[in-house]
C-alpha cells in the first residue's frame, strides 16, 4: 500500500482485522485436526515390547586378523580397536542376492496398502526399542566401527531416534495428494500430485555409523510404502544382522511381513548385484566419489534413479569476532567427532588473521589432552575421547597425506605420526592393536593445491587455513578452492555478514554460528552439489524421493461440465477453420490486452467454432 499510494495504513487495519482472524481459525482448526488425530494414537494405541538376541560379545581368546578378507564366500567381521575375530557373515552371491529383493518385492505388494497409523506404529515400536537399548547399540556399534561410546549415542542414537520423530510427525503430510492450480483453459478441472511408493530401494550404506546408517533409509522407505534392501559395508558387517534384526521383529510384532527389509552382506560384488537386480527401483548410495559414479553407471542400465551422498570437505569459517571458546569447543566436536570419519565433518578450518595465532596456540593445547584407546572396553570407555579408524588401512592412507602435505610446506603442530601411537594411547592400554588408530593431528600453513585440502581425509586431522586480512573475499575464494560442496558452517557475531559469506559458499547446506544442527532437524534435505553427489535425503524432500510423482486431473463438477473436443478440431480436420478456432483461443488465454481478447479471441472462436 505504500507503494501504490492506492490506500492509508488506517483503511488496511480494519480489512485486516475482518480477513485474518478467520483464515487464522481454519488453518489452527486444520492443524489441530491432525495433532489431535496423531496424540491419540500416541496416547491410546500401544506398543508392543521387542527381544532381540544380541551378537557375540568380544573374545579376547580369538585370532587377530588384518581385515574382512577370509576363506571364500566368507566376509571377517573383527573388534577395530583390537584386530580380533568377532564372527564370519557370508559374501553373498548374486543369486542369494537376487533372492533376497524378490522376497521384498513380494512384501511390499501388501505393506503399500497399509495405512500411515500401522506404519507409525512400526516405527514406533522401532524407536521405544532403542530408547530401551541405547548402550547396548551405542556398545555393538562401537565394536564394528571403533568409535567412542559417547560419539555413537550423539551419532547413532540421537539422529535415528529424531528421524522416526520427525516423519511420525510430518511424514502423512508431506505424502498426502497435495493440490495444483489449474489453468485458465481447463478452469473446471482439479490437478493433483500423488506420490507413489517406488516398490523396493536398494541401500548401499557406510561404515562409519553402522546403526544410523542402517536405519535411516529403512525408516523413510517404509513409512512412505517402500520395502528396503541394504547392502551394508564389509567393514561393518558384524552389526549388520542384528540391527535388521531389531527392524524384522518389529514388523512381526505389529503383524507385518518381516521379509519387507532385507540385509545383504559382502564385497563389491554384492553391490553390484543390488545395483543391477531388476526388482530394485531405486538406489541410494553413500560412499566416495569414484565408487559413486560405478554406481551410478550401474544403475543406467535399467534407468534407476539414483541419490549418490558422496562425502565432503566441509569448511568452517571462523571470522575475527568469533568467540574463542566457542572456535576451540565446536572445531574440536568437528574435526574429532567418530575420529573425524563423518561426512559433514570439519576438514578444513578457515581461521581470520585477526585471531589466528591465538587459536592456534590453544586450539594445540586441547587436541594434545585428547585420550585414545579401546572405546568399548569396559576398563577404558569412560576415558576415551577418541577412538580407533574402521578400515584397517585408513591410517596409513591419512599419514600419506600428511607426509604430503609437510613435504609443500605445511607444519605439524601435534600428532601427525603413525609411529608414534603408543604415546597417544591411554596408559596401560595393551589391548588394541595400534595400526588402527591414528593421533589427533593439527596442521597449519597449508595451501588449497595440497592434497589434503583437496581428498576427503575421513580422519582425525584439524586443518587450519589462515585467511589474510580478515578479508572476507579471500575466505570465500579459499573455501571455493575445492570440489566437495556438501556442508559448511560460519561463526561471526555480525549476523548480516555471516549471511553474506555463507551465501557465497558453493555447499548443500550451510549453518551460522553453530555445526552440524541441521542434521538434528529432520525437516531438512540433507546432501550437496559437485564431488559430494546429488539429490537428497531426510526432509520433506527425503521422503518424497522414496515415491515418484504422479499427476492427476479430476473434472471438479462431473455432473456440470467434462471436456469435449470441439467440432473444429475434431478428426478429419478442415485445416483453416481449425486452425483458426487453436489461434482464436490462444488469443483469448494468453493475449494480455482485453481488446485482443475480444477481438481475436471471442469473436474468432465465434468465427470459426
Amino acid at each position: 500500500t505504500k507503494m501504490t499510494g492506492q490506500c492509508t495504513d488506517d483503511a488496511v487495519e480494519p480489512l485486516l482485522r475482518t480477513i485474518l482472524p478467520p483464515l487464522v481459525a481454519l488453518y489452527i482448526l486444520y492443524q489441530s485436526k491432525y495433532v489431535m488425530k496423531l496424540m491419540f494414537e500416541f496416547l491410546f494405541i500401544s506398543v508392543p515390547k521387542v527381544t532381540v538376541p544380541l551378537p557375540p560379545k568380544p573374545n579376547a581368546e580369538n585370532p587377530i586378523v588384518s581385515g574382512p578378507k577370509g576363506k571364500q564366500g566368507k566376509v571377517i567381521c573383527y573388534d577395530k580397536a583390537t584386530f580380533r575375530q568377532l564372527s564370519e557373515v557370508a559374501d553373498m552371491t548374486k543369486e542369494e542376492v537376487d533372492e533376497l529383493c524378490l522376497k521384498a518385492k513380494m512384501a511390499q505388494k501388501k505393506w503399500v496398502q497399509t495405512s500411515f497409523q500401522e506404519r507409525r506404529r512400526v516405527l514406533r515400536t522401532l524407536q521405544k526399542y532403542v530408547i530401551e537399548n541405547m548402550e547396548v547399540i551405542c556398545e555393538v556399534s562401537s565394536i564394528d566401527s571403533g568409535k567412542a561410546m559417547l560419539d555413537a549415542l550423539l551419532g547413532e542414537i540421537i539422529g535415528t531416534c529424531e528421524k522416526i520423530r520427525t516423519v511420525n510427525r510430518y511424514g502423512e503430510l508431506w505424502l498426502a495428494p497435495e493440490t495444483r492450480e489449474t489453468s485458465p483453459m481447463l478452469f473446471y478441472k482439479s490437478p493433483t500430485v500423488e506420490y507413489v511408493p517406488y516398490g523396493v530401494l536398494g541401500v548401499i550404506s557406510p561404515w562409519n555409523y553402522p546403526f544410523h546408517n542402517l536405519m535411516n533409509h529403512i525408516i523413510s522407505g517404509l513409512f512412505s510404502g517402500n520395502a528396503v534392501v541394504v547392502k551394508v559395508s564389509e567393514f561393518s558387517s558384524y552389526s549388520a544382522e542384528y540391527f535388521m534384526e531389531i527392524v524384522k521383529e518389529c514388523l512381526r510384532v505389529c503383524g507385518h511381513d518381516e521379509d519387507l527389509v532385507q540385509v545383504i552382506t559382502g564385497f563389491a560384488g554384492s553391490g553390484q548385484a543390488l545395483v543391477a537386480n531388476p526388482n530394485i527401483d531405486k538406489v541410494i548410495f553413500t560412499g566416495s566419489p569414484g565408487v559413486g559414479r560405478k554406481v551410478m553407471e550401474g544403475a543406467s542400465y535399467n534407468l534407476k534413479p539414483v541419490v549418490l551422498e558422496l562425502g565432503g570437505k566441509d569448511p568452517m569459517v571462523l571470522t575475527e569476532t568469533t568467540s574463542m571458546d566457542d572456535a576451540i569447543s565446536w572445531t574440536m566436536r568437528g574435526a574429532y567427532q567418530n575420529a573425524g570419519q563423518n561426512c559433514c565433518g570439519v576438514e578444513r578450518v578457515f581461521v581470520y588473521e585477526g585471531i589466528y595465532d591465538e587459536f592456534v596456540d590453544k586450539i594445540t593445547k586441547e587436541v594434545k589432552e585428547l585420550r585414545q584407546g579401546n572405546p568399548h572396553s569396559a576398563e577404558t570407555r569412560s576415558s576415551i575421547d577418541c577412538g580407533s579408524m574402521c578400515m584397517p588401512t585408513a591410517a596409513k592412507r591419512v599419514q600419506e597425506l600428511v607426509n604430503d602435505a609437510v613435504s609443500k610446506g605445511a607444519v605439524i603442530k601435534c600428532g601427525g605420526n603413525i609411529e608414534e601411537m603408543d604415546k597417544h594411547l591411554i596408559s596401560g592400554e595393551c589391548s588394541v592393536k595400534k595400526e588402527g588408530f591414528y593421533p589427533p593431528t593439527v596442521l597449519t600453513n597449508l595451501e588449497p593445491s595440497m592434497r589434503i585440502c583437496q581428498e576427503e581425509v575421513f580422519g582425525p586431522i584439524m586443518c587450519i587455513v589462515k585467511v589474510p586480512g580478515n578479508s572476507d573475499e579471500k575466505c570465500i575464494e579459499l573455501v571455493n578452492s575445492c570440489d566437495f560442496a556438501l556442508g559448511a558452517s560460519v561463526y561471526c557475531k555480525d549476523i548480516a555478514r555471516a549471511d553474506n559469506i555463507a551465501k557465497q559458499i558453493k555447499s548443500g547446506m550451510v549453518t551460522i554460528n553453530d555445526f552440524g544442527c541441521n542434521y538434528l532437524i529432520q525437516t531438512l534435505p540433507f546432501g550437496g552439489v559437485g564431488e559430494s553427489g546429488f539429490d537428497r535425503f531426510a526432509g520433506i524432500e527425503g521422503l518424497r524421493g522414496c515415491c515418484y510423482p504422479r499427476a492427476v486431473v479430476h473434472d471438479t463438477f462431473p455432473m456440470l461440465m467434462t471436456t469435449s473436443i470441439p467440432p473444429a478440431l475434431r478428426y478429419p480436420v478442415n485445416f483453416e477453420r481449425a486452425f483458426g478456432f487453436g489461434q482464436s483461443l490462444v488469443k483469448l488465454f494468453y493475449d494480455e490486452s482485453w481488446w485482443g481478447k475480444i477481438k481475436g479471441g471471442i469473436v474468432g472462436l465465434i468465427r470459426h467454432g
